[in-house]
């Protein structure tokens, strides 16, 4: 089961390898990767264990800055987000906030040129990680 506002593809690529290629793919796209939180060897650090999990936040602030302007509370799901986990089968999944999801979160309702850009952005960064067919909820 998807959470409400989550998109989900399939990997072809192991979590390691597609979290390379988003984060290349983002970087070809002229945005900047902000930071790569590798959640599994956070929690191997601290003795635990946790399948591959990493999230790649980026962006630029000619996207995110219309949402923000209109509703501030809007930075807190910003910069944009892909998680990158291995599932209980070995199936590498990449992972999004749908940005219409976002926006009606926070109220935003004049955006729509951004958040439209956003869509876009986050599917064809999705479908770079040797994807499939997508599960959206």
């Amino acid at each position: 089961m998807t959470p409400d506002g989550l998109t989900c593809f399939p990997s072809a690529r192991a979590a390691k390898p597609t979290a390379d290629a988003l984060a290349a793919a983002i970087e070809a796209q002229g945005l900047t990767v902000f930071a790569r939180v590798d959640h599994a060897a956070g929690a191997a650090a601290v003795g635990m264990q946790l399948r591959p999990t990493e999230v790649v936040m980026f962006g630029n602030a000619t996207g995110g800055t219309p949402l923000m302007q209109e509703v501030q509370t809007a930075g807190i799901d910003l910069p944009l987000k892909l998680l990158v986990f291995e599932d209980a089968a070995g199936k590498t999944w990449i992972a999004y906030n749908e940005p219409e999801w976002i926006a009606a979160r926070h109220g935003v309702t004049s955006a729509a040129g951004p958040i439209a850009a956003m869509s876009a952005l986050l599917a064809t960064l999705a479908r770079t990680g040797e994807t499939a067919s997508a599960q959206s909820s």
